[in-house]
């Protein structure tokens, strides 16, 4: 159902690419339309590793993540492994990632505060679910702007959630990993905590958590960011191509 739905994955339906996997939009026979990720499993933590040999615990998980249901999550409808292939099916969100809003898009979304608060608070909030309401509580795992989703009514969604359902990008340090999950492969909510507060130096100052400094040398956004927060002059860090802050929207960014 899911080749035909998508032509066999064909790239005129395919709407987003990572390294290790593709997503594709397909409207199934009732008339739904889904996003489908296509993943290869060739790379994996050793946690993740472990999940693939033990299909309860694979099965487990996705039953338990299909059951999730808050307005600041991307539903999970369907899930299916084979040898080193993995198709994951979640609700179709119309308009795309933060990340494409804030580094690839003419985006008329975020060009105020208000906006990108309002992105920050709805993702807080899928966040705080996964950790503090799920049954069993969720770590993300790989936490970043481009698994935080807008929906059509411009309410921000968290994505791909779930230690077995992690994209593989972030392991190989994508700018937004916990030091410590990173080197000791820890699943922990500090790491989850941390990975959103690179999003949200994405959401301040514009920049993407791995770019080139004015050198052409890698730099992440941490290193960027964070001296101008300590020295309380984080103004000089804010996105250029958003008007300043008011000041109740001075106080929020703060």
């Amino acid at each position: 159902m899911l080749l035909e739905a998508t032509h066999n994955f064909s790239e005129d339906h395919k709407i987003g690419t990572g390294s290790f996997s593709s997503v594709y939009r397909a409207t199934l026979d009732d008339g739904q339309v889904v996003a489908i990720k296509h993943a290869q499993l060739s790379m994996s933590t050793p946690y993740v590793t472990k999940l693939k040999d033990n299909k309860n615990a694979i099965k487990n998980e996705s039953e338990d993540l299909s059951r999730l249901n808050h307005k600041n999550l991307v539903r999970l409808l369907g899930f299916c492994e084979d040898r080193n292939v993995r198709i994951v099916v979640y609700e179709y969100i119309e308009n795309g990632t933060l990340h494409d809003h804030l580094h690839k898009l003419q985006s008329t979304l975020l060009i105020s505060w208000a906006a990108r608060i309002k992105v920050a608070l709805d993702a807080a909030k899928g966040i705080e679910y996964l950790h503090a309401y799920a049954v069993p509580p969720i770590v993300h795992c790989d936490i970043k702007s481009s698994n935080i989703l807008l929906d059509a009514t411009w309410t921000a969604k968290v994505s791909d959630f779930g230690p077995s359902f992690m994209s593989y990008l972030s392991i190989l340090g994508a700018g937004s990993v916990d030091a410590e999950y990173y080197k000791l492969q820890l699943l922990a909510t500090k790491s989850d905590v941390y990975s959103f507060g690179v999003v949200l130096l994405e959401i301040l100052s514009g920049y993407k958590a791995l770019h080139r400094d004015e050198s052409g040398e890698p730099q992440s956004i941490v290193d960027f960011v964070v001296p101008y927060i300590a020295q309380d002059e984080i103004h000089k860090a804010l996105d250029p191509k958003v008007p300043p802050p008011i000041p109740f929207e001075l106080a929020a960014v703060a």
